[in-house]
């Protein structure tokens, strides 16, 4: 199977987009991609394609053990649904055109809502951890970006607006509908660090400093993507734990896991809020 090249990326995207058609990925309408701990919501779709990320020309799967590495296709709540269950993450690979790859795919599938998820430390202190946290904003604390190097054009723009990156519209949408059934959502602004190491005590204050809520090692690359595509996105950060200092105790991904199986079912039904309205 053909991995990624020194072929220009438009080309692969579009050869990769060409293969999922061919087995069976035909016109998805919404996008999924699951963060760390969340992968298990692909089991509900239902007779659902599967095709392993190492099956695909110019993707492999990633090396954290809680993502998949599957493409899941199939019908759900009435919707044509592609979820990539796991990620590459810019710590695995130091290629931000890598870690981006599948948003562009789903775009050029056709997908025209993205739902990217991820799990967060929380930094704000007036805040739980085990709370589900819509992202209003990011802060790319990367030092890199997916748009860097030769623009493709049909795409989207060379120099993308990001004012209105996360759809304000479909937030308070999903805020509502998640309030009716007495599910309450944070809402706030998402910054990236590259990872893999967790953030010091330090990192966290300047954070929150500069205005975020939340902070993680993902979902950025994504968005920046679906926005330069013109796509709706939803951002859902499960704040999994309090950052790092917030609490007098260290950190470890395993409580990262552990936290996600207890908010699994409120996750899978915010997401179902997301894919509806």
């Amino acid at each position: 199977m053909t991995k990624q090249t020194n072929r220009p990326l438009g080309e692969r995207v579009t050869e990769t987009a060409v293969f999922l058609y061919g087995k069976g990925v035909l016109r998805p309408e919404i996008g999924i991609i699951l963060g760390s701990g969340l992968n298990d919501f692909a089991d509900r779709i239902d007779k659902p394609l599967t095709i392993s990320y190492n099956d695909i020309p110019n993707m492999e799967a990633g090396l954290v053990s809680d993502h998949r590495g599957q493409v899941v296709y199939g019908i759900y709540r009435g919707k044509r649904v592609i979820i990539m269950a796991g990620r590459f993450h810019y710590y695995e690979n130091h290629d931000m055109d890598k870690t981006a790859f599948p948003a562009r795919v789903m775009a050029a599938l056709g997908v025209k809502r993205f739902i990217i998820t991820n799990a967060a430390g929380c930094v704000n202190t007036e805040w739980n951890a085990g709370e589900l946290m819509l992202i209003s904003d990011h802060i790319n604390l990367s030092g890199n970006n997916p748009l860097i190097g030769k623009n493709i054009d049909e795409a989207g723009p060379r120099f993308p607006d990001m004012t209105y990156t996360y759809s304000k519209e479909l937030r308070e949408k999903l805020i509502a509908a998640a309030a009716a059934k007495g599910i309450s959502l944070r809402e706030g602004v998402y910054a990236m660090f590259t990872g893999p190491s967790f953030e010091t005590p330090a990192e966290i204050r300047f954070a929150r400093i500069i205005g975020a809520d939340a902070v993680g090692m993902s979902t950025v690359p994504e968005a920046i993507i679906a926005n330069h595509s013109g796509r709706e996105v939803i951002g859902i950060s499960f704040l999994s734990n309090m950052a790092a200092g917030v609490l007098d105790k260290p950190m470890s991904g395993a409580e990262v896991t552990e936290a996600a199986l207890r908010i699994k079912d409120t996750f899978a039904e915010v997401v179902d809020l997301a894919i509806e309205i």
